[in-house]
C-alpha cells in the first residue's frame, strides 16, 4: 500500500474518534477536577446549647394534708307531719323557698277545735265556780265548828267536797288547753330555718294526726352549717394518732382542727369547717374511722347528699423544698427532676415525693436548696449534654 493510503487512511481514523470539541470539553472537565482535588471541606457551623428556664426549688414551713372523699348531710333534717286530724284549707309556701322558724306551712281546719275549746271554756268555768262555793262552804262550816253548831264530820265532807271541786277545775283547764293546743296544731309552722321541699299534702285533702298515723306533709332541711362525713382508713387512723401520743398534732377529738372541702369539678378548696366528731370504733367490714366536720355555707350552694372531697391536716409543719409539679418527670417507676450542674450539663436527679401545696409538689429526698431545677423546656434537655439555662421569673409571692 502507498502513502497517500495510509495518509487516507489516519485521517479517515481521526474522523471516526473524538471530535475537536469534544475533546476541548473533555480536557476543561479534567481541569476542574484536577483543580478541586487541592481543596479542604468546609467546617459546618457548631449547633448552640438548647435553652432551658432552671429554678432553685422554693423554700417554706408546709404541712402535709390528708384527703379523703365525703358526702354532705344536715346537721338539723325535720320532717313535717300533721299533729290534729283535718282537712287541709291552705298551702301557705312555695315549693323549695327557704323558710324560718315559726313561718306557716299549712292549714287545717280550726273550726272543730275552736268548738271543743269553747266548750271547754264553758266546762272550766262552771267548775271554778263550783269550787268558789266548796270553799265558802267550808269556811262556814269552820266557824259553825268552833261554836259545835257543825259537827266534826261536816267539816270533813265540806273539805273533801272543795278537793273534789279543785280537781274538777284542773281537768277542765287541762281540757281547755288541750283545745287550745289543737287549735295551734291546725296552723302547722316550720320549726326550724332551712330548705323545705315540696308539699306532699293538697289543699282540700284529708290528713291524719298523730293519734292516727300522722300524715307526712313535707320536710325541711337546714343549710348552713352543714355536715360532710367521711371515712378514714385504719392507717391513718394510726398515724395521726401517733403524731397526738408524740406532740406533733392534736386530736380532733379534743381540738376542732381545720378541713378544707372541694366540691365536684373544683380543682381547688372552697370551703372550710372544722372537725367535729370521731366515731367511737372502726366499722369491721370496711377497717375505716366514721368522722365528721362542720362546713361553713354561707352562699347555701352546698346541698345534702352532695360529694366533696376533705383535706385534714396529715402532720406537724415542716420545712421542704417544692418545685413545679411540671419539673417532675416519670423514669419506668421512679420520678425524676433534671438538674443543670455548674458546668450547664444536665443530670437526672431520682427524688421522693410529697403532697402538693398551693399548686407546688413537696421533695420530700433527692433536691438541694441550691440546685438549679429544670422547669420548662424538659423535652430539649439530655442527660449530659449542655443546655443555655436561663433563671426562672420569681412566682408572687414566693421565697426561695
Amino acid at each position: 500500500m502507498g502513502a497517500t493510503d495510509r495518509t487516507g487512511s489516519l485521517t479517515a481514523h481521526s474522523r471516526r474518534g473524538v471530535s475537536a470539541p469534544g475533546l476541548l470539553v473533555a480536557l476543561a472537565m479534567s481541569a476542574v477536577a484536577l483543580a478541586g482535588c487541592g481543596d479542604k471541606p468546609q467546617p459546618q457551623a457548631a449547633t448552640p446549647a438548647p435553652a432551658v428556664t432552671v429554678a432553685q426549688p422554693t423554700k417554706r414551713t408546709v404541712t402535709d394534708w390528708d384527703e379523703f372523699t365525703g358526702r354532705f348531710e344536715a346537721i338539723e333534717e325535720v320532717q313535717v307531719r300533721a299533729r290534729v286530724g283535718g282537712f287541709v284549707t291552705s298551702v301557705e309556701f312555695r315549693d323549695g323557698a327557704i323558710v324560718r322558724t315559726g313561718d306557716l306551712l299549712y292549714v287545717i281546719d280550726p273550726r272543730p277545735f275552736e268548738a271543743v275549746a269553747l266548750q271547754a271554756d264553758g266546762q272550766l268555768s262552771d267548775a271554778r265556780a263550783r269550787a268558789e262555793l266548796a270553799r265558802r262552804e267550808l269556811d262556814r262550816a269552820l266557824v259553825l265548828n268552833q261554836t259545835q253548831a257543825v259537827s266534826d264530820s261536816i267539816v270533813d265532807q265540806r273539805r273533801q267536797t272543795l278537793q273534789a271541786a279543785r280537781a274538777a277545775e284542773m281537768q277542765a283547764e287541762g281540757a281547755l288547753k288541750a283545745a287550745q293546743l289543737n287549735i295551734e296544731f291546725s296552723h302547722v309552722v316550720a320549726p326550724i330555718t332551712g330548705r323545705v321541699s315540696r308539699h306532699l299534702v293538697s289543699a282540700g285533702n284529708l290528713v291524719h294526726g298523730s293519734e292516727g298515723g300522722a300524715t307526712l306533709l313535707t320536710s325541711i332541711v337546714s343549710l348552713d352549717p352543714i355536715y360532710i362525713y367521711f371515712d378514714v382508713d385504719e392507717a391513718t387512723y394510726l398515724r395521726n394518732n401517733r403524731l397526738w401520743f408524740e406532740g406533733k398534732r392534736p386530736s380532733s377529738r379534743d381540738t376542732p382542727n381545720p378541713v378544707q372541702v372541694t366540691l365536684t369539678g373544683e380543682t381547688k378548696p372552697s370551703h372550710e369547717g372544722k372537725m367535729d366528731f370521731l366515731d367511737n370504733r372502726l366499722d369491721v367490714s370496711t377497717g375505716t374511722l366514721r368522722s365528721r366536720a362542720v362546713v361553713s355555707n354561707k352562699d347555701l350552694s352546698i346541698l345534702p347528699g352532695q360529694f366533696g372531697r376533705v383535706r385534714i391536716i396529715g402532720s406537724a409543719p415542716y420545712e421542704a423544698l417544692l418545685v413545679p409539679d411540671t419539673a417532675v418527670a416519670t423514669d419506668q417507676s421512679r420520678k425524676i427532676v433534671f438538674v443543670v450542674k455548674d458546668d450547664d450539663t444536665v443530670e437526672a436527679k431520682p427524688v421522693t415525693l410529697g403532697p402538693l401545696d398551693e399548686g407546688l409538689r413537696v421533695i420530700r429526698e433527692g433536691l438541694k436548696a441550691e440546685d438549679r431545677v429544670i422547669v420548662d423546656g424538659l423535652q430539649r434537655a439530655r442527660v449530659g449534654a449542655k443546655v443555655s439555662p436561663h433563671p426562672a421569673q420569681p412566682a408572687a409571692g414566693g421565697k426561695s
